[in-house]
């Protein structure tokens, strides 16, 4: 029996973030582990963009709930500090983001939350191409 391991699967207000999802179901259904899936917006900031609130509150929660994972839904300053905090919280093992936009190791924010951790967790990278190929 492998050892249980429980997925936090951190999203953002794209539609594409079900395949994240997913990607941390198929992870969670290997290990026997808990599926959270947490989604962090800075102080100030909506929390869905130009979405609207509620409409993609309730998809978020829907997508989440048919994978069997628990929702979080967070404001805070410090969106890093935030996930970590949740990780330690949560005994996370592993984390599912997709791949960052960003070029500069410095505004690449995963780049960034992998440099903080402080455990050993392992990080696994949604690439952009397979996001986008089965989000449609």
């Amino acid at each position: 029996m492998k050892k249980r391991k429980d997925i936090m699967v951190c999203v953002t207000q794209q539609k594409s973030c079900e395949r994240l999802i997913k990607r941390g179901s198929e992870i969670k259904n290997k290990f026997n582990g808990n599926l959270h899936v947490i989604h962090v917006v800075k102080e100030g900031w909506k929390y869905f963009g130009k979405l609207k609130e509620s409409d993609a509150l309730e998809y978020l929660f829907d997508i989440s709930k048919s994978y069997g994972a628990d929702l979080t839904v967070i404001k805070a300053p410090d969106i890093i500090e935030t996930l970590i905090k949740f990780a330690e919280k949560n005994n996370i093992e592993i984390v599912v983001m997709g791949e960052s936009l960003e070029k500069s190791s410095q505004q690449n924010m995963i780049e960034r939350f992998k440099r903080s951790l402080s455990k050993d967790i392992i990080v696994d990278i949604v690439p952009i191409g397979e996001i986008n190929e089965r989000a449609v």
